[in-house]
């Protein structure tokens, strides 16, 4: 019976050992690989004091070690926390605090990050995958393939235990953390899977790092369908040509990313000699899709259906719409709506008063789902103002997540996206918080005000984080270090592409900074 995540790699493993589970630059691994090595690393982290809900970071290129670790981590009954490999030591050091992390998951790659990082005061106790570490425990991964590699560790874990805890920006400047069980990341698994119609036979193309949550589709529910996934190198992500060469050369299936990746395909991919007929269903999410480059997309590839896929990663993905062919579009469309609540999901849609809106008038959508998340770590503030409750019965409330997002239903049923109810906003699919980047720019001496905002929709459909400052009387600002200051302080998507330099803000008429 599969009621936690990693017994789905052990269901896949006993169906098919022999069949891959992961390809990546020229290396593959088969189920049963996986399942033996994810029984090492549990063996080993047990060994090094790790227990039920314990957290462990896992910091890593895109890499075979990524899905091990992941694996191993939940089977030793801890929960994994990604880590963006490219976070300021600070971030990194924020969030080691925050989440109490015990270790981290690494590769040689990261010695010098780690060595900084673990050379500050901390909870971490120890480090896989670098050596010569001062102040930790550090280990090779030839440490870990000394342990044995037959289940071993016997921890006792439920559904509603941990599986993982995903970070993302926070609006006071200090990173919150989504929780996760593993009741909620098999429910999205069993729903995604059975949604998209995944098969064992199916070659998923995975675009996103392990710490956004679009990763979830390709590293839990493959394993779940005993599908294959192929890890593309962050390479071939920056550059469009090779990357349509490994999608036909491995013949993908399956496709999830933000618009923006698909929009480079198009753009710079050459696709137009390549062979892409073996991908069946195109899914993207994170952000809008200009209708000119999805009619084009879809042209270039007649054989797929695409589908566009909303959900923030609180809920994972909540609502879904199949695009139509091109030539059944309407003259006047000018959006692609959302669609509907995926099976197993309930929303409503609710005024500045909390009560469900008119027919047809926007207002904030709530989520309900198992795929829900449990709330975010250590913020109990934060959980109060995120959920809206709803009496169904006595004593017996419906528990929603406030998205944030504001949604009309059209007279179709279909679900429209409108906006922002506040200042959050997403860039090329990360999700972005302009007050955290306005304080970190404030925490610079010299900084008196600071304002981030959006360019909408540059010439490849793209939004473009920039900021403005105002110097304290007498201080003199330089945009250059702005950027590096920021950038020491922020993850690299949260950095401004520009800042200006300004003596003052233009404002709305109730005073507020008018982006």
């Amino acid at each position: 019976m599969i009621h936690l995540l990693h017994h789905a790699l052990t269901e896949s493993a006993l169906r098919a050992p022999d069949h891959d589970v992961l390809r990546f630059n020229g290396q593959s691994l088969t189920y049963a690989e996986l399942d033996a090595r994810a029984s090492q690393l549990a063996a080993f982290l047990y060994d090094q004091g790790v227990r039920k809900h314990d957290r462990i970071g896992v910091l890593l290129d895109k890499s075979l070690e990524t899905v091990i670790a992941i694996y191993g981590i939940m089977r030793a009954g801890a929960a994994y926390v990604p880590l963006d490999p490219r976070l300021p030591v600070l971030r990194l050091l924020d969030i080691i605090a925050d989440c109490d992390l015990k270790g981290i998951i690494t590769q040689e790659n990261k010695h010098a990050l780690i060595a900084e990082t673990a050379s500050q005061p901390s909870a971490l106790q120890f480090v896989v995958g670098v050596t010569g570490i001062d102040g930790v425990r550090a280990y090779a991964w030839a440490d870990v393939a000394a342990f044995p590699a037959e289940p071993s560790v016997r921890t006792r874990v439920i559904e509603q235990d941990l599986a993982y805890i995903m970070y993302t920006s926070g609006s006071t400047g200090k990173p919150k953390g989504m929780m996760h069980t593993h009741a909620s990341g098999l429910s999205y698994a069993r729903m995604s899977a059975s949604l998209y119609s995944v098969r064992a036979d199916d070659r998923l193309g995975n675009h996103s790092p392990l710490h956004f949550d679009m990763s979830t589709f390709d590293y839990l529910t493959a394993v779940l369908c005993g599908a294959t996934t192929i890890i593309i190198p962050e390479a071939f992500t920056l550059f469009p040509v090779n990357l349509a060469k490994l999608i036909e050369s491995e013949r993908m299936t399956i496709w999830y990313s933000v618009p923006f990746a698909l929009i480079q395909l198009l753009l710079r991919g050459a696709i137009d000699q390549r062979d892409l007929s073996s991908i069946r269903w195109v899914l993207y999410g994170g952000e809008p899709f200009p209708l000119n480059h999805l009619r084009a997309l879809m042209e270039r590839l007649p054989n797929a259906q695409f589908s566009n896929v909303y959900g923030p990663a609180e809920t994972n993905h909540c609502t879904v719409y199949t695009v139509p062919p091109p030539h059944e579009w309407s003259a006047d469309m000018t959006t692609i709506p959302i669609g509907e609540m995926v099976p197993n999901a309930d929303g409503l849609i609710l005024g500045d008063d909390d009560q469900p809106v008119a027919a047809g008038e926007a207002g904030e959508l709530v989520v309900r789902a198992p795929t829900l998340t449990r709330g975010y770590w250590n913020r109990p503030q934060l959980n109060a103002r995120a959920f809206y409750r709803q009496t169904l019965f006595p004593d017996y409330d419906a528990l929603y997540y406030r998205t944030g997002d504001l949604v009309r239903q059209r007279a179709d049923g279909l679900l429209e996206f409108i906006g922002r109810k506040d200042h959050q906003v997403k860039i090329r699919g990360f999700r972005v918080e302009l007050a955290e980047v306005e304080a970190a720019l404030t925490a610079h001496d010299h900084v008196a005000h600071g304002a981030a905002f959006v360019l909408k929709g540059g010439a490849e459909g793209d939004d473009v984080l920039v900021a403005a400052v105002i110097a304290h009387d007498g201080m003199v600002l330089s945009a250059a270090d702005l950027i590096a200051f920021a950038r020491a302080r922020l993850p690299h998507y949260a950095v401004p592409s520009a800042i200006h330099i300004m003596e003052s803000f233009p404002r709305t008429g109730t005073g507020k900074v008018d982006r």
